[in-house]
């Protein structure tokens, strides 16, 4: 009896044993599970909400014209010597010397000539000088007639041309028309550039955006807004770097931002940029831009 109740002992503490031992490492397992496969929240960069200038544009084209310019002809047989002609003249200054009196500058400009010509009427060649002020360019531009209560003097342009394609020159409106062309239906403008460095040349074609409705608004990255059907969303970072899916109205778009008409207040913290490594109510690692 002794003997079968030590061999039960013997058998149970045996049991006893390898259970504490699976259960121990069990637990062992489990808690190094939890420690290491615990993923860090992932770094996404974030951004402020700030207030930004947004406007309409109305896109149109013109052709550079200067604020002085004039045209001299000239007979070769008229000529002291061979002509050689400045750059840049100022006013006063003698442009060319002739047989017949020199011709002086009536106003600063560039100078230029469009080559030798043959005359009709006269047996002799002719030169044909010019000269242009382009200190401040001009250009006539068509407004469409449904813009035509939005168009004032002062409104700001901008313009472009091929030759400076990553450039833009600004201006603004000098003289609007007060009648709509019955024929073209449009409204003739006029706008003036202020050209100190002289980039732009008379005959240029440039490319017009006209400002109106400038305003004020809340600006977003447009990298930052998800759109969902007719919804748009953004993801506002909280105070604990939470990431909560945020439904925005927007506005216009102006560049790379996107206006925005309600949904968020001026310095909101909201993700700009990898949407897609972002969950809902997740926590993410805020790296600012």
């Amino acid at each position: 009896m002794k003997r079968s109740t030590k061999i039960t002992s013997i058998i149970f503490i045996f049991f006893l044993i390898i259970a504490i031992v699976i259960i121990g490492r069990t637990m062992i397992g489990n808690h190094f599970k939890k420690k290491f496969s615990k993923t860090p929240p992932p770094g996404i960069i974030v951004t402020e909400v700030v207030m930004r200038e947004f406007s309409e544009k109305i896109e149109t084209f013109g052709t550079a014209i200067s604020k002085n310019s004039e045209s001299f002809k000239i007979k070769k047989d008229d000529l002291y010597e061979d002509m050689k002609l400045k750059n840049i003249v100022k006013k006063g200054e003698v442009l060319i010397k002739l047989k017949s009196g020199d011709i002086v500058a009536p106003f600063s400009g560039v100078l230029g000539y469009t080559g030798l010509t043959e005359d009709i009427l006269l047996s002799n060649n002719i030169f044909v000088i010019t000269l242009d002020d382009n200190s401040t360019i001009y250009s006539d531009i068509k407004i469409p007639e449904n813009y035509s209560a939005f168009i004032k003097k002062g409104l700001p342009v901008e313009v472009k041309i091929s030759s400076y394609k990553d450039q833009i020159f600004e201006g603004e409106i000098d003289f609007v028309s007060s009648r709509i062309n019955a024929d073209t239906r449009s409204l003739l403008s006029r706008i003036k550039i202020e050209n100190k460095n002289l980039e732009l040349m008379s005959g240029s074609l440039l490319e017009v955006s006209v400002k109106f409705n400038l305003r004020s608004s809340l600006s977003v990255p447009d990298t930052s807004i998800m759109v969902e059907g007719d919804k748009s969303y953004v993801y506002k970072v909280n105070n604990e770097d939470i990431a909560n899916k945020t439904e925005v109205n927007t506005g216009l778009r102006s560049e790379q931002n996107i206006e925005i008409i309600s949904g968020l207040t001026e310095g909101d913290v909201i993700v700009a940029e990898g949407l897609k490594k972002v969950r809902p109510r997740g926590k993410i690692k805020p790296i600012k831009n």
